[in-house]
């Protein structure tokens, strides 16, 4: 797939099955997030990838208490990649969202379906988010960008939507 056609073609991706992608692809995925542009190259972003069920199903519960549901809002994708940005950093929300997007975009270029999921710095400002942070040795004044739920889809990606008729407006 070139890249303008992944651009024009990658869609949320909101059913999956359950097998867990390779280790091998998902850190295709990660390392394309690295890359990701950040203001002045500060890399603001850190990512974690979440492949342990328990720890999976944790943060799922998490995220749909903030909504308050007990439906799973992963789509039971089996991989979340979670994306926080220091907060010191002026670009900080910006950068992350970099990351999400380049996620997003190497998932569909790898055959994995994705979902940008929302909520992250909800989960992570309580203090359950805080201490999963502080378990892992992260340390600083984190703000959750947002989850990439990553996996095979399991089913066919829908068609995209017609453009909007004033979605550009060209100064010539």
């Amino acid at each position: 797939m070139d890249a303008y056609d992944n651009l024009l073609n990658r869609r949320s991706c909101r059913a999956y099955t359950d097998e867990m992608p390779s280790e091998e692809l998902i850190g295709r995925v990660l390392k394309a997030g690295t890359y990701a542009a950040t203001g002045r190259g500060k890399q603001s972003p850190v990512i974690i990838a979440v492949t342990d069920k328990a720890m999976r199903d944790r943060l799922s519960a998490m995220n749909a208490a903030v909504m308050g549901t007990r439906a799973d809002p992963f789509y039971g994708a089996p991989v979340v990649l979670i994306v926080l940005a220091d907060r010191g950093i002026p670009t900080y929300l910006y950068d992350g969202s970099c990351v999400m997007q380049q996620l997003m975009l190497a998932a569909n270029e790898a055959g994995l379906g994705s979902c940008w999921i929302h909520r992250a710095r909800e989960e992570f400002n309580s203090d359950e988010g805080k201490q999963i942070l502080k378990d892992l040795g992260i340390e600083g004044d984190y703000e959750g960008i947002g989850h990439c739920v990553l996996g095979f889809a399991a089913g066919k990606a829908r068609e995209p939507l017609p453009r909007k008729d004033n979605y550009i407006y060209w100064i010539r």
